[in-house]
């Protein structure tokens, strides 16, 4: 029987709380590195070192260069030596300072270096916090394919500093958005009223207005995540427009971020999901156009359709030759429906794929 995931997530606007709860994790006599990357760490990491002091019997901070395209397993090997290098034992702990790169490479190398040492994931990102924070699932890419090796890792504490958003470009910060509103659509109907009822205040990175919706939206996949940590079952409604966004992310070798990615694959999984006759064509139009007033794409140039419909074949989530697609049936309820063929994916992509000619019509 699997054991729920136990570890509290705190909300934050400083990292002032950071040090009573690492002191209840018992981190005096331990080592600790704080893994980051070239943008994040000269923002937060020396901070971060003075508030781990007397809190730990040492603390040092490895930097990575920041992008998708160093989340490798060259870039965990170059982990793996410098904790070596630093004398790292099974009873240290690694601290992820940054966004979903930092906390996936970081959670997979405290996963795996002498077969899993303690980790805490600090996110720094909406995306991070509203998401791949949360429910262990860690990993990097290989040869440009999402996440294809990884494992489950659950962290001992998220801390959440929400002021960091405020230092976040707004691309980066609305691409986060994508996952928020996806976990509105797969479970929770109010939650998605509600963003929509406080667009301006989340556009305009209200604080207070932040940390209800991330708390909400963290509640969502806690919900999912405690049901089925290992994804046996419904935790694959997670995936909602992960297997076509991923497909597009890999085809524009990453100059998309990731959430921008999901909100195209989110549309693409309601237009399929309105040709199976699962929700009408207003509902499909309502969730499609939503995504535009937090600034995130509903169309993409320069693809090739065939292309990212063969992509999705390669995606990690096929079972049996067949691709575990995410569909909606209404706002706030998701399935897993193994029946999508290949025309249906075509179609979506090519619903979403926007021509030159299409602007003179």
């Amino acid at each position: 029987m699997n054991k729920k995931p136990c570890y509290d997530i705190v909300f934050s606007q400083s990292f002032a709380e950071l040090a009573e709860e690492l002191a209840e994790l018992g981190t005096e006599e331990k080592q600790l590195c704080i893994v980051t990357d070239s943008t994040v760490g000269p923002l937060y990491a020396e901070e971060l070192l003075k508030t781990l002091e007397g809190r730990c019997r040492r603390a040092v901070v490895y930097t990575f260069p920041a992008g998708e395209a160093s989340k490798t397993l060259d870039t965990v090997r170059e982990v793996y030596r410098f904790l070596i290098e630093e004398k790292f034992d099974r009873k240290d702990m690694l601290l992820a300072l940054g966004g979903g790169v930092v906390g996936d490479l970081t959670g997979f190398a405290a996963a795996t270096y002498l077969r899993g040492i303690d980790f805490i994931q600090i996110p720094t990102t909406l995306l991070a916090q509203a998401d791949s924070s949360i429910g262990g699932k860690t990993g990097v890419d290989f040869d440009g394919y999402k996440n294809m090796v990884g494992a489950f890792k659950m962290p001992r504490l998220v801390y959440m500093n929400l002021a960091t958003l405020k230092t976040l470009p707004d691309r980066q910060f609305f691409s986060g958005f994508a996952e928020v509103m996806k976990h509105g659509l797969i479970k929770d109907a109010l939650f998605y009223e509600w963003l929509v009822a406080n667009m301006y205040e989340i556009c305009e990175k209200d604080l207070d207005v932040l940390e209800e919706m991330i708390m909400r939206s963290c509640s969502v996949k806690k919900s999912v995540v405690e049901k089925d940590p290992t994804e046996q079952g419904d935790r694959a409604l997670l995936n909602l427009g992960h297997t076509i966004g991923h497909a597009i992310e890999k085809a524009k070798d990453f100059s998309l971020y990731h959430g921008e990615c999901v909100a195209l694959g989110t549309v693409a999984a309601a237009y399929i999901s309105w040709k199976k006759e699962y929700i009408s064509q207003e509902e499909y139009l309502e969730i499609r156009d939503m995504f535009v007033p937090f600034y995130l794409p509903i169309t993409v140039e320069d693809i090739l359709p065939e292309e990212i419909a063969a992509l999705t074949r390669s995606d990690k989530k096929m079972e049996g030759g067949q691709i575990k697609f995410i569909l909606l049936k209404q706002i706030g309820k998701a399935v897993i429906d193994r029946s999508v063929t290949e025309e249906e994916i075509l179609a979506a992509v090519n619903e979403i794929y926007f021509r030159e000619e299409d602007a003179y019509e």
